[in-house]
């Protein structure tokens, strides 16, 4: 009768193993974002969307400074930037993304420079130009979603139609001495109830006269209530990504912080608005040539 004589086995693997690190980064990038990738709304899923993002900035300045810097930390993988000024001593008392070494410096490329010490996995397309009726909807048709960080009616406008024209998500702000506003639109989508979503002509049909609003360089701002903007922008801008939560679609934010006040208002879609009404007018950006 034979008997079996016991042999050594190969070790067996622990019971419990550190959770898989996503094959999709790699590993510097899993302790880079280890804080999104914990989190249930974003997690892993939520980070790769990040990562194929193409996101349009409209504007390196007060508003676009901080949302730049959030979305390039954030993991967005490509950042297109258009700008044609440059930076100024009285930028950086709210322009962020800029330093004092870089004045004189196209903003396009000192927010390049700055991202890329930042995060070096994120992709910057400067572009020196004025966004205008002829480049906008090749720039706009390239991305995922456009932030408005423009600081005169006319782009803003521009900006607002052009995304409407191309259906794109657009997040849209702006500031004033001690106060801002932000609001989503996406009207290529439809609300709940089956009606369009609202445009920036539904909230705004018009634009004020020539003159009636004060520059910032006329009337001032305090350079954190940009910040507080520019990062809810970025905010905005990662919800369209990734789907969490619920946005400000339909909503506009208001922020008064002088009484330290955050309220909202809500609107909707205006059938008689000149874009997506009932009878539109608008149907491409040769009004913005004139």
């Amino acid at each position: 009768m034979s008997t079996d004589t016991p042999t050594a086995s190969a070790p067996t693997a622990p019971a419990t193993t550190a959770p898989a690190r996503p094959s999709f980064f790699a590993p510097e990038e899993v302790e880079r974002y280890a804080r999104h990738l914990v989190l249930a709304e974003i997690g892993g899923p939520g980070q790769q969307k990040l990562k194929k993002a193409s996101i349009l900035v409209v504007g390196a300045g007060g508003l676009g400074a901080p949302a730049l810097l959030y979305l390039a930390a954030a993991g967005v993988g490509r950042l297109v930037l258009v700008d044609d000024d440059e930076v100024s001593l009285s930028n950086l008392q709210r322009q962020v993304i800029h330093t004092t070494a870089a004045i004189g410096r196209a903003k396009t490329d000192s927010a390049a420079e700055t991202i890329a010490a930042l995060n070096p996995h994120v992709t910057v397309e400067g572009v020196t130009a004025r966004l205008t009726a002829d480049n906008a909807l090749h720039l706009i048709g390239g991305v995922d979603v456009v932030i408005d960080g423009s600081d005169n009616f006319s782009t803003r406008y521009l900006v607002s139609d052009a995304c409407a024209l191309a259906g794109k998500p657009l997040v849209t702000a702006a500031l004033g001495r001690f106060d801002a506003t932000v609001t989503t639109l996406r009207p290529h989508e439809k609300a709940p109830d089956g009606t369009p979503n609202p445009t920036y002509r539904c909230l705004f049909p018009e634009p004020p006269p020539a003159g009636t609003v004060p520059s910032c360089a006329e009337a001032g701002i305090l350079g954190a209530v940009a910040g507080i903007a520019g990062s809810l922008v970025a905010l905005e801008a990662i919800r369209a990504v990734t789907g969490f939560g619920e946005g400000l679609v339909g909503r506009l934010l208001m922020i008064d912080t002088l009484t330290m006040r955050f309220e909202t208002l809500s609107y909707g879609w205006d059938p008689d608005n000149p874009l997506t009404g009932e009878a539109p007018t608008i149907r491409d950006l040769s009004a913005h040539r004139r």
